[in-house]
């Protein structure tokens, strides 16, 4: 089989159904897809595991914060890699950030160790299971967590900023 994004969406649709696999776009033609907390670690396993994919590397998997998307405002993004086919995929879960917990990946890819870590300590998503779930990058008792849009860019009680200098 040749590894077309049309290919491996109709082959995953087909193992996990269309009611876990939705959304399927491909920017810069990297299939990109999104899934549910309950289907994530089996779907890559699964693409671990197919002996035609042979999907083995995980690029990159990073916490995103989109405050205005309600029920929706986190979002775990994984990249993963087929270095056999050169075939690349991304899978989002998105969660609210009243529930923001997933499942570990470091049963099955050793450097999600880290990867999850960044994105507890950024975004405060808490992985089950994983072996030693602390700060990575911020001190322990840091009582917040950084990349979350909680807070504006700029301080709104300044009076000493003309905007015309600021480009507004």
């Amino acid at each position: 089989m040749e590894l077309t994004n049309e290919n491996v969406l109709g082959k995953i649709i087909e193992q996990f159904g269309i009611d876990n696999i939705w959304d399927a776009v491909n920017p810069d033609g990297i299939m990109t897809f999104q899934t549910n907390r309950e289907t994530i670690i089996p779907l890559i396993q699964y693409l671990y595991d197919d002996t035609e994919l042979q999907v083995r590397f995980l690029t990159t998997m990073a916490g995103i914060h989109y405050p205005e998307q309600k029920d929706k405002e986190l979002c775990m993004m994984y990249q993963l890699h087929s270095l056999r086919h050169n075939y690349r995929l991304r899978i989002k879960v998105y969660f609210p950030a009243t529930d923001p917990v997933m499942p570990t990946l470091t049963n099955l890819y050793a450097t999600a160790n880290w990867m999850e870590r960044e994105a507890y300590d950024f975004y405060g998503i808490v992985f089950t299971g994983h072996p030693n779930l602390i700060r990575i990058l911020n001190v322990e008792d840091m009582e917040y967590h950084p990349m979350l849009k909680q807070y504006p860019l700029e301080d709104q009680t300044r009076e000493d900023k003309i905007d015309t200098f600021f480009g507004r």
